[in-house]
Order: structure tokens, then sequence, then C-alpha cells
């Protein structure tokens, strides 16, 4: 675990997986630290900011000496169920690729768990942990211009939902009607870090 001041009243911890990462962000929001405004997960890295002149800030690096980085967080997650359409434009591509066929691909990343590791890129796109091997492919030589909202998709070790229109270079595998993030809500984003996610085809 490496610590690095952020500016006068935040400190970025680096650690060595996302494992590690859950298990200090766990932490860290259960140790009701005076002044936490903020916790900002990472793929390797979480972000602790204070109150200016905040007395947590003092108190991080001594707590921090005390976590287990092998344990997972002591409260029960959060537990959100996406359906899906899976009818995805790369669905073919990827089951290729898997060596199987669409309805090895639909089972393989239906009846997987998936954790919010963190949150980045756009608005309410969390990035979902627990994808099956087989289905861990990398992104798309030409990424799309457009990818639609609700789009299903997977890149590298993590699987997620478009929560908005943008570009995008992930495979798409599916959509889902269930809205990810709106600004009118609160909270505006769907998914938070820690958070279990399943995914169940709409047959």
């Amino acid at each position: 675990m490496r610590l690095r001041r952020c500016g006068a009243d935040a400190m970025l911890v680096e650690v060595d997986s996302l494992d590690e990462v859950d298990a200090v962000r766990s932490a860290l929001a259960d140790a009701d630290l005076p002044g936490l405004v903020e916790l900002v997960p990472a793929a390797r890295t979480v972000l602790a900011a204070f109150e200016p002149g905040a007395a947590g800030l003092a108190r991080l690096r001594p707590l921090l000496d005390t976590i287990d980085l092998t344990k997972r967080a002591a409260t029960e997650p959060r537990e959100v169920v996406i359906p899906v359409h899976y009818d995805g434009p790369d669905l073919e591509l990827v089951a290729s690729t898997a060596g199987t066929d669409v309805a090895g691909v639909i089972e393989l990343h239906a009846g997987a768990e998936y954790r919010v590791a963190f949150s980045g890129f756009a608005p309410g796109f969390g990035y979902l942990v627990g994808l099956p091997e087989a289905l861990q492919q990398p992104r798309l030589d030409n990424p799309r211009k457009r990818v639609e909202p609700g789009s299903v998709a997977i890149a590298g070790e993590f699987s997620a939902v478009y929560p908005t229109a943008s570009p995008g270079g992930w495979r798409l595998i599916g959509r889902t009607d269930v809205t990810l993030f709106d600004s009118r809500r609160e909270p505006a984003a769907l998914l938070a870090p820690g958070d279990l996610v399943r995914f169940e085809a709409i047959r």
C-alpha cells in the first residue's frame, strides 16, 4: 500500500488489486473519519477527500496501517438486478471468440454475480468485476461513434451498462430498459461502488 498527498486535503491510496481497492474503500467508509467528503475508488487506487483542515486526514494513515486487505466488507451489499435483452450487435463475435454459441454467452453472462468496483468514463458508468474468464475479451478495433444508453457491454475483465449515449469500444451483447443515470433522481446513479449486480435474461 502506498500513500500520495493530493493537495492539502486529500490522500491517494495505491494498492495492487481491485479486491484491495474494495477493502480500503469499505474500511474508510465504515470508519466515520471527521470531515471526509468523498471516496473515489478506481482500478488500483482510492482517493479520500476531506474538508479543508479536517482532523480525519491526520487519522487516515494510522487507520490504513490496521486494514486487512484480504477482508471483504462487513456490511451486507445492496443487490441490483438488471433485466437484459441479449440481442447485442457483437453477440456473435463474443460467442465465436469465447468458443461457444450465443446461448452459451447468455448463460455465462447472466449466470455470474458482479460487483461494482468503481465508476468512471461517464456519470453512472459502473465497472463491474466478476465477468467469467471466457468472456474477458478485448475492446473493438474500431470503436463506435455512438453507443445507445442501456447497452450491456464487456471489455477486458469488466462488464458494464452504458448510462447515456456516447462513443464506445466495448463489445455490445445486449440492452436493458433500466435507467442507469438520471440527474433528477437521488442518487442520480443507479449503481455505486460495492453494489452487487445480477443480469437477468429476458426470454
